[in-house]
């Protein structure tokens, strides 16, 4: 059997992200829910706008929405019969859903798949009624908010479930969805919510144990620790504190009355005030940060009241854990040192301590908590880097209970490499090696496996049975000198030795955000303009050696590439994406334009792409426009569409099969798409002057603040060739010295300066 017609039932958030994930992946779905008086498919629509939101796509493309149609359960509950996959997504009570089934039971197809996505009601009492035939073909399929983002999937079977079928539903969400799969089995809160919450409420009550204020407790609880940089606070506000706290109480019902989550679970009083108030985050616009009159506000936890917050607190500890590790934290005295240790000690040791109720190693619990919490590495990942004796020991010198499973590592570790395999600890002390599904390659996980032939502080690479494969892992992946020479080194390896190719790729949540601006503010500061212009040579020529290269290059990037680490993106001869892809040009944001290759390759691809021939004045105009602005493109199909992706390039759904893509592309032809970039006759002075007359007219118009002028005037001149007879003919090399001389000309002015602090210093580039 085959999933090739999906329905899913209730159209609030989370099952208008399913309906919108199916339809990214081409597949056709109906969107059902409850009739409604005046029109009665209002909320299928409502869901629908849901998916529309530019703030939070859940759409990869406007072309997507093809593929989902809009009903209601009274009158379109008959599509149902012909459907392979009904995904229930219906309000959180029992008697309703098993309505549902007895409906759907009825109606469905004698092989229709039907999944749950609750994660507080077990499998057994869901279906518990059901007759035998439905119940073999039902599973719970929890995916996690927003769905398009969220890698996690966990997959519950029951008792009467088919194993054929749990493998059909997960080999589709992996390889259609893009899901990473975690079986699970039929506890309460599965895995993710079981650990997730259980860490959220200790760094909560931490907090409020410790006096911390929230500024302190998010700068400790997020990245210093590998998880995301909202940390407490800043999570119960995106999540909404009415929300979150009705996901508490639902698994204070469900959780036996022994669980340490009861521990963490009490209400504070401040807290229930808030929500009775509607002060319950961001969808308020107040929770325990706010935005005032004068700024960013945050709550006194004492008070009560709102005080003036800085952007973000620079905690000094914090700054050196995020860079050197968990353990810096952990041996610090001071209170901060405390805080990290009590919310951690009580979290690892809770996570141990569900082993082997939930799982019989750590392998589910910690994907379970990098692909639905986006942590960095899991529980027991780090445990492994904290030392698991030096652990124990902390806690026994506290009188803390030490789990069982968690002293049968007591000098030995969760995770070890054997040979050329990566192993996981198993309850009861045996080791298994890690199988993922065919296809599927986390270099995170192979990288242990692996010796660095060249390597420093921010990047390295590695020979994958031939391949040269370059990763960045500076903070947010920023580069510099040191990291275009290690990719120059792997350059010159791969020519050297005969090897097959060249990979850009790294397993962080981003590929890179772009040039480190800290060095560059070192350069000007320093009054050093020679040397930043030798970087800024240096970083064009080793693009531009990889889009020359007499072998194949492919740049393979996740998350953001923008700014610096997009122009690496666009000097590949083949990109392989993520489906989730954000890219794009963003410098003009911080008052300098593209200085690696960007301006000039924007430019090309333009011209390519509109079959410009001799006369470029549209593809300048296009390039002026997409770099004036800092465009992104939220979606490699948008990408394309801008002119940021070629026709070659291709997206992969599912992030985890991205390096495996990657590799065998390197043994295709089409992958040896060399660039030819010929020499160019520039429209010159009077398209340059329309430019700088369209920027004047727009800043008078209030569209643009003075600084704008000036960036998007530097733009025009690289893009047209400036103050120049029309037909002079410009080279590649003579896009890049322009863009040098405009981005020189712009960092030596105190507007750009203002804007590079203010993203430096306070997460935010000044309008000026």
């Amino acid at each position: 059997m085959k999933i090739e017609k999906v329905a899913v039932i209730g159209a609030g958030t989370m099952g208008a992200g399913i309906a919108g994930q199916v339809a990214n992946a081409g597949i056709d779905v109906w969107l059902l829910d409850l009739p409604t008086d005046d029109n009665p498919n209002a909320l299928a629509e409502r869901g629908l706008e849901r998916l529309r939101d530019p703030n939070a796509p859940g759409l990869i493309s406007k072309e997507a929405e093809q593929y989902i149609r809009l009903g209601n359960t009274r009158d379109d509950f008959s599509v149902l019969g012909d459907c392979d996959w009904i995904a229930e997504a219906v309000v959180e009570r029992l008697d309703v859903k098993q309505d549902l089934y007895r409906r759907l039971d009825d109606t469905c197809h004698a092989d229709a798949i039907v999944s749950s996505n609750t994660s507080t009601i077990p499998i057994r009492l869901l279906v518990e009624d059901m007759p035998e035939s439905f119940r073999r073909r039902f599973a719970i399929t929890h995916f996690f908010n927003p769905v398009r983002f969220m890698r996690l999937l966990e997959l519950v079977r029951g008792d009467d479930t088919d194993p054929a079928i749990i493998e059909l539903l997960a080999d589709f969400c992996e390889q259609q969805l893009g899901k990473g799969v975690v079986p699970c089995r039929d506890t309460p809160g599965f895995l993710g919510n079981r650990v997730g919450v259980y860490a959220i409420q200790c760094a909560l009550h931490a907090a409020f144990d410790m006096d911390l204020t929230p500024l302190e407790a998010d700068a400790i609880f997020g990245r210093p620790m590998g998880i995301p940089k909202t940390g407490v606070f800043g999570l119960y506000d995106l999540i909404g504190i009415d929300l979150m706290s009705d996901v508490v109480q639902s698994l204070v019902e469900i959780l036996p009355p022994a669980d340490a989550f009861h521990r963490e679970a009490a209400k504070i009083p401040l807290m229930t005030r808030m929500i009775e108030n509607g002060q319950t985050g961001n969808k308020q616009g107040q929770g325990f940060y706010r935005v005032g009159d004068g700024g960013r506000e945050v709550l006194n936890l004492a008070s009560g009241e709102y005080e003036s917050a800085p952007p973000r607190l620079a905690l000094p500890l914090a700054e050196r854990a995020e860079q050197d590790g968990v353990s810096l934290l952990l041996e610090d005295d001071g209170r901060y040192g405390e805080y990290a240790w009590r919310v951690l000690s009580r979290t690892l040791a809770y996570a141990a301590s569900l082993i082997p109720e939930v799982d019989d190693g750590p392998l589910g619990i910690d994907d379970a908590m990098k692909l639905g919490y986006n942590w960095i590495q899991g529980p027991f990942e780090l445990l492994d880097e904290i030392g698991v004796d030096a652990f124990v020991a902390r806690l026994e010198d506290e009188g803390a209970e030490v789990p069982e499973f968690l002293a049968q590592a007591a000098g030995s570790s969760f995770y070890r490499v054997s040979g050329d395999k990566l192993e996981a600890r198993r309850h009861g002390g045996e080791w298994r090696p890690i199988e993922r599904p065919a296809g599927v390659i986390r270099f995170s996980e192979k990288r242990r496996t692996l010796t660095a032939q060249n390597s420093c502080a921010v990047a390295s690479w590695y020979d994958l049975d031939g391949v040269a494969l370059v990763e960045f892992h500076s903070k947010a992946n920023a580069l510099d000198g040191d990291s275009m020479g290690i990719l120059a080194d792997a350059l010159d390896a791969v020519a050297a030795k005969g090897m097959r190719g060249l990979v850009v790729h790294n397993d962080a949540q981003h590929f890179s955000c772009g040039v480190n601006l800290g060095v560059v503010r070192d350069f000007y500061r320093r009054d050093d303009l020679d040397g930043l212009d030798r970087f800024l040579a240096d970083f064009q020529q080793t693009v531009h050696r990889m889009a020359a290269a007499e072998f194949p290059v492919v740049a393979a990037p996740v998350g953001l590439s923008i700014g610096g680490g997009f122009e690496v993106v666009l000097h590949a001869q083949q990109v392989i994406c993520h489906a989730n892809s954000v890219m794009g040009l963003v410098e003009s944001l911080v008052g300098v334009v593209p200085g690696g290759g960007g301006c000039k390759e924007t430019l090309y691809r333009w011209i390519e792409k509109l079959g410009c021939g001799d006369d470029i004045g549209e593809a300048c105009r296009k390039a002026f426009m997409n770099l004036g602005y800092g465009k992104t493109a939220s979606s490699p199909v948008i990408a394309r569409a801008q002119a940021m992706l070629r026709p070659h390039d291709r997206y992969v759904i599912n992030r985890d099969r991205i390096l495996g893509e990657a590799l065998a592309a390197i043994d295709d032809p089409a992958s040896r798409t060399r660039f030819a970039r010929p020499p160019l006759a520039m429209p010159g002075r009077p398209l340059f002057e329309d430019m700088l007359k369209w920027l004047e007219k727009s800043h008078a118009d209030g569209q643009f603040f003075a600084h704008d002028v000036c960036v998007g005037s530097e733009i025009a001149c690289i893009v047209t060739g400036g103050d120049i007879e029309p037909g002079t003919s410009w080279s590649e090399q003579d896009l890049f010295d322009a863009e040098r001389r405009a981005f020189l000309t712009l960092v030596q002015t105190d507007a750009t300066r203002a804007r590079i602090d203010g993203m430096l210093d306070a997460g935010a580039p000044v309008r000026n």
